[in-house]
């Protein structure tokens, strides 16, 4: 069942066996967004951004499971270090990705427990590292 479309959030719920916590900051105009089953017991919420102005992100993703989240490749080169959100410490990385879009690099992965889940936060584009932390620390159950 992974990385399979699901029907919405309500599905997300029903595989997560609890609301899907949800950024409660605005984030920027979205074009379309996905919802997918990522792992046994995840599930992956993808914002596909309006990133026709220049300087715009062009992408978010939220992962929130009850086991960490798969792991993806990540250039070598890419240490890891250590970030607050919202009274936990949180795992960031960062990677150029010179061959994507300009709206599409650089990519970052913020990764954090709170709440009892697993949660990671991935962005891709001219994200100001602050607000990247901000949308992270809202992520909170309702």
């Amino acid at each position: 069942m992974a990385d399979e479309p699901l029907e919405g959030l309500a599905a997300a719920d029903a595989l997560l066996g609890r609301p899907v916590p949800l950024p409660a900051v605005a984030l920027p105009l979205t074009r379309w967004s996905e919802v997918r089953a990522a792992g046994p017991e995840g599930v992956e919420v993808v914002w596909n951004l309006d990133d026709s102005r220049p300087g715009a992100p062009g992408r978010l993703a939220l992962y929130v499971g009850l086991d960490p989240p798969p792991e993806r490749a990540w250039p070598s080169d890419a240490p890891a270090r250590e970030v607050p959100v919202g009274g936990v410490v949180g795992r960031w990385r960062e990677a150029e990705l010179v061959e994507a879009e300009p709206s599409l690099r650089p990519a970052v992965e913020l990764s954090w427990s709170a709440h009892g889940l697993f949660l990671r936060l991935t962005a891709q584009g001219p994200w100001p590292p602050a607000r990247l932390v901000e949308i992270a620390a809202s992520v909170r159950p309702a």
